[in-house]
């Protein structure tokens, strides 16, 4: 029986999840960035401003989807006193309400002195003071949950953070994979923390974003939000599920499992990966002369094996597309649970 990993229905829409606009520290007003993304395809931008929620609802029209975000941080601060060398937590808040404009984890602190112009008092009532704690930042990211927020972590790499900084993140549920505008300072994220938080059996989802300040950020990550339309409700259901991939350039087509194989088209690509929880992967590559733009993968082996062993790690597939400038797309982990299930 064919399972369907991408959704079968609705339309694939492109979306960047990461922006900042003159509300913060961003070159671009909001219609601008409307403006720029449109033009280059996309449906939706997050308006993603640092410290502060505000909705910029009357962009939204029936082919632009204006999703109310926010993008905060907590900071370790130390002796030094430059800012380059503190390790730092950046999570971007997506609201699920597009009128919301309150941050039930704001604190003044990290507010800028331009961004103090739009803070209301309402606002200022909802204080919490953040810490580099895991307590707080667990703390932080619950109180978001409760509030109606999708909460991701950004920039590891940027964010001077390893492995002991989010083994213990709870409550997540993006992590950014790739961000243009760390990628052009020249410290590009990869995919090892999101495989290292499915490796603890999180569930967790893969981004590609351009976190816009400045032009030059504009249209190097995306994710493509497969929803039945651009209706708010939708697309935030459709995120919150999973019902995407994020990208550099490969486009993904299709995606499900039948009979114990995956099968997946797409944009023509250089290879194509499937990884596992263990030393279990598959690798098809482009052939000379060749386009490589599909291919099946029999992973009926695994599946038995997974079947006879203790699963001492939640056993999950994903898939990376690489294409022939090195430019990726991620799946999100399909848990063996969710391969299995025949009944959606």
């Amino acid at each position: 029986m064919k399972k369907y990993l991408l959704p079968e229905k609705g339309e694939f829409y492109k979306a960047n999840l990461h922006t900042h606009t003159t509300v913060s520290d961003g070159q671009m007003t909001p219609e601008e960035i409307k403006d720029a993304y449109m033009a280059q395809g996309y449906s939706i931008v997050a308006y993603s401003d640092h410290e502060i929620l505000v909705p910029h609802n009357e962009l939204t029209d029936e082919n632009f989807l204006a999703i109310t975000a926010a993008e905060i941080a907590i900071n370790l601060y130390h002796t030094s006193p430059a800012y380059s060398f503190i390790k730092t937590y950046h999570f971007n808040l997506y609201s699920k309400e597009p009128t919301k404009n309150i941050l039930p984890v704001f604190d003044k602190e990290y507010t800028a002195p331009f961004t103090n112009l739009v803070v209301s008092k309402e606002q200022e009532a909802h204080t919490f003071k953040r810490a580099y704690t895991k307590e707080s930042v667990n703390e932080t990211i619950a109180r978001a949950n409760a509030d109606g927020f999708l909460v991701a972590y950004n920039h590891p790499v940027w964010s001077l953070q390893d492995y002991t900084d989010y083994e213990y993140l709870q409550g997540i549920w993006g992590i950014e994979c790739f961000n243009s505008g760390t990628n052009r300072e020249g410290l590009p994220d990869t995919d090892r923390p999101f495989h290292d938080l499915l490796s603890q059996g999180k569930t967790v989802f893969p981004l590609a974003t351009d976190d816009t300040h400045i032009p030059e950020d504009r249209f190097g990550g995306f994710v493509m939000v497969k929803a039945e339309n651009l209706e708010y409700d939708n697309v935030l259901t459709a995120l919150e599920r999973g019902d995407f991939y994020a990208s550099t350039a490969p486009i993904i087509e299709r995606l499900y499992i039948e009979d114990g194989v995956v099968h997946i088209e797409c944009s023509p690509v250089r290879e194509i990966r499937l990884n596992t929880e263990r030393r279990y992967a598959w690798s098809v590559r482009k052939k000379e002369g060749e386009a490589l733009t599909s291919a099946d993968m029999d992973i009926n082996v695994y599946l038995w094996q997974t079947a006879q062993e203790d699963k001492w790690r939640k056993p999950f597939i994903r898939l990376t597309l690489v294409d022939e400038q090195g430019k990726t797309a991620y799946t999100r982990a399909y848990f063996l649970e969710e391969i299995l299930d025949t009944t959606k």
